[in-house]
């Protein structure tokens, strides 16, 4: 990763962007998130325990830098979503770097009641443990945009609600409480202790120190793709794709007729690949829709192993990299079956393979590096 940080801070790679160069945080978001930052504010003076969700494919960028005085002296576990979308060869390491400052971190999927179960357990544990004497115990969820908050929000509601029946109508009120002008409204999720699950007020703006971290950010969909450029978001992962050398395992995807997955498309010229992403209202995906989408993943693997793989230059060359990925753009073309004659075809085909990034289709990845041990803060 050192060529890939070393060119994005140099512009050499990805180009100008309207980042601050040299640090300093980016107000990218619109000024009432300032509002729902004093509201967590407010809440977090009163909650027992903090629940940091961050997102499993990048556990330190994916933090917020002004949150963390705040949770200073509180009890907190953070939960690394969307574990399945980040390589779980190397989540040990994470889990271990954690520990290594004396932090509970689990990684989770939010989708899954099993994994959020486990999650709560923890929770319970970690304050049935520590407080025994309080009647009522209260745990906040925050996070930064796209980590999967509200997945989580939606599973402890259903959890809450078959533990407690009398939730599945009207949501507990906990309050009032001191310190809070308002009722706060939170799901039960334990008894004896009286343990919730309060709602989160706002959404946390993620602290954007320099370009790297932004670009991860974006790569994850915590930062809006506008902000960045779906262009300069789809360079930085071949970048770092390249650099890994990924592509050279997918040497088994380079012939598709060996497994008689050749399909004829001609019937399916409208289907969008942000279908993979959740939470779209869509038609359901049939058999055939599945067999066109692993053709097309197919194909983008092939064509990125392809170039990789004759490539004659040196990666750790800024201009050797850069015509590399210049060469997969047009690859990717092809892959994707985007006619030449399109204006944009570039930003179509940045799209494109950024979905299928976000949606795991190419594999679980994680964009961050593993720190050594103390050298950084969690």
């Amino acid at each position: 990763m050192g060529t890939v940080r070393r060119m994005v801070k140099k512009g050499s790679l990805i180009g100008e962007m309207g980042f601050i160069q040299g640090g300093g945080n980016i107000n990218w978001f619109p000024g009432h998130m300032a509002a729902a930052t004093r509201a967590i504010r407010d809440r977090l003076k009163v909650s027992d325990l903090v629940i940091e969700v961050r997102d499993a494919r990048i556990p330190l960028s994916s933090a917020n830098e002004e949150l963390q005085p705040m949770v200073a002296g509180k009890r907190r576990v953070i939960a690394l979503n969307k574990k399945d979308l980040a390589n779980p060869n190397i989540m040990h390491k994470w889990i271990r770097y954690f520990d290594s400052f004396k932090q509970d971190c689990l990684p989770i999927n939010a989708h899954s009641k099993s994994s959020v179960k486990k999650l709560l357990d923890l929770v319970e544990y970690k304050l049935k443990e520590v407080i025994s004497r309080e009647p009522t115990l209260l745990v906040m969820v925050v996070g930064v945009p796209n980590v999967g908050k509200s997945a989580l929000i939606n599973s402890i509601h259903q959890i809450a609600s078959a533990r407690f029946p009398v939730q599945k109508k009207k949501r507990a009120t906990v309050g009032p409480l001191p310190g809070v002008t308002q009722d706060i409204a939170g799901f039960k999720i334990a008894h004896q202790p009286s343990i919730y699950v309060l709602d989160t007020p706002g959404v946390l703006v993620p602290s954007i120190p320099d370009i790297e971290t932004g670009l991860k950010l974006a790569a994850a969909g915590s930062v809006k793709d506008s902000v960045v450029g779906e262009e300069r978001i789809a360079q930085y992962l071949l970048a770092v794709l390249n650099t890994r050398g990924t592509p050279l395992h997918w040497r088994h995807l380079t012939d598709r007729e060996s497994e008689g997955r050749h399909l004829d498309f001609v019937d399916k010229p409208d289907y969008n690949i942000k279908d993979l992403l959740p939470n779209r209202k869509r038609r359901p995906t049939n058999k055939s829709d599945v067999h066109y989408i692993e053709d097309i993943v197919t194909n983008v693997k092939g064509a990125l192993h392809g170039t990789l793989a004759e490539f004659n230059g040196i990666l750790e060359d800024e201009g050797d990299l850069g015509n590399l990925i210049e060469q997969q753009f047009e690859a990717l073309q092809k892959a994707l079956k985007i006619p030449h004659k399109a204006s944009e075809a570039r930003t179509i085909i940045s799209k494109k393979f950024i979905t299928l990034f976000r949606t795991g289709k190419l594999g679980p990845f994680i964009l961050d590096d593993v720190p050594v041990a103390n050298e950084s803060t969690v």
